[in-house]
């Protein structure tokens, strides 16, 4: 083989191999390391990384030995954005006949950081049906309750242990009538059967002074399950999933398992939260299945993200979910700044049937 040859057959596997580099923190999962730190992380940010890396393959198409290389890059940059197109250009479809609209809340108060009022307020604009609110204990979700003037919500609490990111809240409005409150809980026994400064045991019976135990559930966190009611065969959940911290994505994953679990089940479905994924993440995507999807996504809004609300709208992702099983139409998707949030709030319309 020639020089010139045997050159350009090296610059050839150089720049596959830069190649398969580039593409290892966007598509970890093609490697099997989707559940690998720092992988897992990362990939939450992939519309920023595929920016970064057709910023990196223009810059290298300045030097002539590159050019190949820079072409792969370019090409891997230019596929991975049309694979998130859909995110931005898709439309809500227009609810048939035969359904009902729903106004669905997530507000994560960051362990009551967030301003009770800023919440209320946006509960007063917005009217939502439900209200799901990760990291509110008992007394965070009554301060809210309490500026709530001349409207009705039934609130419930489910703390799944003695953190304050554990307790899951949820308020839904009296007009869905006498539902029903629950959570899947583990056989581990109860931590304790009251929580702090309340009066009251969780029974599961609608009111404003209505709690549940501090008892751990089949997630990490305190998730609330909602039903009864004028609500038929539909169930709404109250969710709050573990982060996937370097040392804890087992822990993670295992939260996506109950998850996938719910979205297999018959019954329609909607579950609202801080999930702490995204749908870049293969664990929430196998988690959602065939049968559910994420509202904002599904409406050209899945590039607005809710976390972290602190920096710029390019630097945030979408980690905060209105998710949606088979029958239930997905329509608006609006996020909200919440003062003393690391989260922004989220409000989706859905349809769902009568």
């Amino acid at each position: 083989m020639d020089t010139d040859a045997a050159w350009n057959l090296r610059r050839v596997v150089l720049s596959v191999l830069f190649l398969l580099v580039v593409a290892l923190p966007l598509y970890p999962e093609l490697y099997g390391l989707d559940e690998v730190t720092p992988f897992t992380q990362v990939v939450a940010f992939r519309p920023q990384l595929l920016v970064l890396v057709l910023v990196l393959g223009l810059a290298m198409l300045f030097r002539w030995n590159w050019r190949i290389a820079a072409g792969l890059v370019i090409l891997l940059a230019l596929v991975g954005g049309g694979l998130l197109a859909p995110r931005k250009f898709s439309d809500p479809t227009p609810p048939p006949a035969g359904t009902r609209a729903l106004t669905v809340m997530v507000a994560n108060v960051l362990g009551g950081g967030a301003d009770p009022g800023e919440v209320a307020k946006l509960i007063t604009a917005h009217r939502p049906d439900i209200v799901s609110l990760p990291e509110a204990q008992v007394d965070v979700r009554q301060q809210i309750e309490a500026q709530l003037k001349g409207l009705h919500y039934y609130g419930y609490t489910q703390q799944a242990n003695a953190e304050v990111e554990s307790a899951t809240s949820v308020l839904v409005s009296a007009e869905l009538g006498n539902v029903h409150f629950d959570s899947e809980k583990l056989d581990t026994g109860r931590v304790n059967s009251q929580q702090p400064s309340t009066t009251k045991p969780g029974a599961g019976d609608p009111g404003a002074t209505t709690i549940g135990p501090v008892q751990q559930t089949t997630t990490q966190f305190g998730h609330i399950i909602i039903t009864g009611g004028n609500l038929g065969k539909l169930r709404l959940i109250a969710y709050h999933g573990y982060p996937p911290l370097p040392k804890d994505v087992t822990i993670w994953k295992q939260d996506l398992q109950v998850v996938k679990d719910w979205c297999a089940a018959d019954s329609p479905t909607v579950v609202a939260g801080d999930f702490n994924a995204t749908v870049d993440h293969a664990d929430f995507r196998a988690a959602l299945g065939r049968h559910c999807k994420s509202v904002g996504p599904s409406v050209g809004e899945g590039f607005q993200g809710t976390w972290p609300a602190n920096r710029p709208v390019l630097f945030r992702t979408q980690i905060d979910h209105v998710v949606i099983s088979d029958g239930i139409l997905p329509g608006k998707f609006q996020t909200y700044e919440m003062e003393g949030s690391d989260h922004r709030a989220v409000i989706t319309t859905i349809a769902v049937p009568k």
